[in-house]
């Protein structure tokens, strides 16, 4: 399953994860795929104790980041330092909002979150917020690739990654998106279907991946949105794209720290458990309808800011589902971003098994292409 995008970050297969967890990076790091760890939400102080750990372990072995400076955000023009601009941000947080968030978590018993303990506060969503994360980053010589989630990334700091001997990639959803992208300088585009967890656009995979392919060579794309097995590996890969980008399927692995209880929500769900939410981030995001997204739909109640204000509202809701998960009907509001190949999804797997499944799932799938060739 080589693509030059393995010589180019010296790895076994063209396999990424996009994971929150540094024991799955780890070990997809290692079982030769490219584990990359999404910083949102970290304190700068927690990125460095997570790669550090990882540099202890992992080797020799490569692996990356995930950043979020989106294209546009409120707040984007002020020049600001972080403290500063998350206290503008705040002010502009209506109550009303944050008393409906609250008042959605008490109707569900999810428990107050411990006295004492550091609030999320805006850890990312902005450049002035990623810009330490990136710092803290760029201080680690495994990491090779530093992803954007949301938009083309600022020059100075696509400038600063290729000083620095890294490469950059970033994720979108429409041809012009990418577009902008090779232009501004991007190494590798992560084009994401419709059907992909977190934010994502409308376009189906299956349509994007080969226009994506076709708009941007020589410059390598990655496949990402209903990546689930090895079948659907091949099928990117015959479209013409250099590997695979996967997320929802590191969710249930054994290595994920997610609560018990959120792990067999995920293994419950179907394909038709999903939708596009602004519910959450102010921006469209793929995840399991619950209670929460169904709330935010509702005609009389407040409406989702835009980014990155009505994650201030829902940072609370954030921290509090996850870590009570199993407490009374917390599940049914709590933050489950992943896509339809949620689906696919149906037992515990290690990090290392799923990596040499997709590759023996892919070595099938191109062996049965063979043969009706040969039969042909």
């Amino acid at each position: 399953m080589r693509t030059p995008i393995c010589d180019l970050l010296g790895i076994d297969a063209p396999i990424f994860a996009f994971t929150h967890c540094r024991d799955v990076v780890v070990e997809v790091s290692k079982a030769g795929g490219f584990g990359v760890l999404g910083l949102v939400g970290f304190p700068p102080e927690r990125i460095k104790e997570e790669l550090d750990w990882i540099d202890a372990r992992i080797g020799d072995k490569p692996y990356g980041i995930d950043i979020v400076i989106p294209q546009k955000y409120e707040g984007m023009d002020a020049d600001m330092e972080p403290a500063q601009l998350e206290a503008m941000l705040q002010s502009m947080v209506p109550q009303g909002h944050r008393d409906f968030a609250a008042r959605l978590l008490r109707e569900h018993g999810t428990p107050e979150w411990p006295a004492g303990e550091p609030d999320m506060g805006l850890l990312g969503w902005t450049e002035a917020t990623a810009r330490p994360m990136l710092e803290e980053a760029l201080r680690h010589p495994k990491v090779r690739l530093v992803a954007n989630a949301l938009g083309t990334p600022p020059q100075e700091v696509i400038d600063e990654i290729h000083a620095s001997g890294r490469l950059v990639a970033a994720l979108c959803g429409k041809v012009k998106q990418g577009i902008r992208h090779k232009e501004a300088g991007v190494d590798i585009v992560i084009a994401q279907g419709g059907e992909g967890g977190g934010h994502c656009g409308e376009i189906g995979s299956i349509v994007l991946w080969p226009q994506m392919v076709d708009a941007l060579a020589p410059t390598p794309v990655l496949a990402a949105g209903g990546v689930g097995n090895g079948r659907q590996v091949a099928a990117a890969l015959a479209l013409g794209c250099a590997g695979v980008w996967t997320g929802s399927l590191w969710l249930t692995v054994t290595e994920a720290d997610n609560e018990p209880a959120q792990k067999e929500d995920l293994l419950r769900a179907t394909s038709e458990d999903t939708v596009r939410s602004r519910a959450w981030t102010g921006k469209p995001c793929r995840m399991i309808r619950n209670d929460w997204t169904e709330a935010w739909e509702q005609p009389e109640n407040p409406k989702p800011l835009g980014m990155p204000l009505q994650g201030l509202v829902s940072a609370d809701a954030i921290r509090r589902t996850h870590r009570y998960a199993g407490v009374a009907d917390t599940q049914k509001v709590l933050f489950n971003p992943c896509g339809q190949v949620i689906g696919q999804i149906k037992q515990i797997e290690s990090s290392k098994d799923v990596v040499y499944r997709l590759i023996d799932e892919y070595a099938d799938a191109v062996g049965r292409l063979e043969a009706l060739s040969s039969e042909a």
